[in-house]
């Protein structure tokens, strides 16, 4: 081989060595990985099911004849001797009678608009604070279906924003006009009173109770002193029948406030337990309601118990169905979200200190976390998991030095369990 030729073939063996060593660093530089951001989270650990209200119930009766007007609302508590209900001859009589009613409310808004007590001790800046206050109140009201705080909320902001007026305003030409209106409501009272006619019957309330204006034909079945009878079966069958009619029955009434709910869940794995604290979430209302799991009772099937719940709360979104979806929240996480699949071990060596000797000692401890890239590198991040869901992990977003922290670039493909 001449001279010439084993230059030329040493330069192409270089020339290849060289692109396959660059290429090798190439690869091993900018290895491209999924990545996904570290955010926060929240997670409910929970569980649904159809749930079945149970409560001590009693049918009131009248004599079926005549128009029921009612003097309370569902879910409406009466004290013993109020009036539940008035019977009439017609409906005639009962848009009188609400006609009635709703002027005195605007008559009694007004007589205390015009209270002159009421706007000397009042100046714009508090006022103007009160006003925003009480359209807070009003909204929360609204939005939790609170419609006795609504009522009373929306009085009061009436009377505050017609207080404004008075105060900022021209006050004598204001107040003549609401003293007006005043004497014109009250000779209307006086000449629907003159044609009203009393009702023919009314139902007054022997106890102090809650009031509900159905029945449905569960009353005798569905109460707690027959609770722990109620069976798998029993429970599936329950219908929502708000809507049974039974003749010479006006509603009835509650004892208490207490009430329970049953159904059936999955609890095999003694997820969870009697005497623990839960949170209810009901198709009907935005608001979570507070437990008690008062009972877990097994059956035959090891994936069907049944489970007895306390609450001590009583609303109209309450009381409008026998029967609806239940979601039992156990407890609400918060923390940072990391896909399952990311997931990673790794023996890490510490110095720790023994806890009976005092002394600083080696140990290595197989942590579960994540690798991360943090700009060109890799590092192995720990997880303290607090909750654990189907395809993804939240852990805890204050642990610390070592731990994953929010806005961290989690590897989710790229890199086996050796962290290559």
């Amino acid at each position: 081989m001449n001279t010439n030729t084993s230059k030329v073939l040493v330069a192409l063996l270089v020339v290849f060595v060289t692109l396959m060593v660059s290429s090798v660093i190439y690869h091993l530089v900018n290895k491209e990985y999924v990545t996904e951001t570290a955010i926060l989270a929240t997670a409910e650990d929970s569980i649904s099911f159809k749930g079945v209200y149970v409560r001590d119930e009693k049918p009131v009766y009248y004599n079926g004849g005549g128009t029921i007007s009612y003097s309370v609302h569902d879910g409406g508590k009466v004290g013993k001797g109020t009036t539940i209900a008035e019977i009439y001859t017609s409906d005639y009589e009962i848009e009188t009678k609400q006609k009635i009613e709703k002027l005195n409310e605007e008559l009694s808004i007004l007589k205390k608009i015009d209270n002159p007590g009421t706007s000397d001790v009042e100046k714009p800046a508090s006022l103007s604070n009160l006003i925003l206050e009480k359209y807070k109140s009003t909204v929360y009201a609204l939005e939790t279906n609170d419609f006795d705080s609504l009522a009373d909320n929306k009085e009061e902001l009436l009377i505050l924003i017609s207080t404004m007026q008075l105060v900022t305003g021209n006050t004598d030409e204001y107040r003549l006009s609401i003293q007006e209106n005043i004497s014109q409501i009250q000779a209307e009272i006086d000449t629907l009173k003159a044609s009203q006619s009393a009702p023919v019957d009314r139902i007054v309330s022997d106890q102090s109770c809650y009031f509900v204006s159905y029945v449905d034909g569960y009353e005798d079945e569905l109460t707690k002193a027959n609770i722990d009878n109620l069976t798998v079966e029993y429970i599936n069958s329950v219908t929502d029948n708000v809507s049974a009619v039974t003749e010479g029955v006006l509603g009835k009434t509650i004892d208490g406030y207490k009430w329970c709910i049953v159904g059936v869940i999955d609890n095999s794995n003694n997820k969870f337990k009697e005497t623990e604290v839960v949170y209810l979430k009901f198709e009907s209302t935005s608001q979570k309601i507070r437990a008690v799991i008062d009972k877990i009772k097994p059956t035959d099937n090891a994936e069907e118990s049944i489970v007895i719940l306390s609450c001590d709360k009583l609303t109209y979104d309450l009381v409008q169905h026998r029967t609806e979806r239940v979601e039992m929240i156990k407890g609400v996480y918060e923390g940072i979200k990391v896909p399952r699949k990311a997931l990673r071990f790794k023996e890490i060596e510490e110095t720790v200190v023994d806890e009976v000797t005092g002394e600083e000692v080696k140990k290595t401890t197989n942590y579960r976390g994540v690798y991360v890239k943090l700009g060109e590198q890799v590092l192995f991040k720990k997880l303290d998991v607090i909750f654990e869901g189907d395809n993804y992990v939240i852990s805890n977003k204050n642990k610390g030095n070592g731990y994953v922290v929010l806005y961290d670039d989690i590897i989710v493909e790229g890199i086996d369990a050796n962290g290559n």
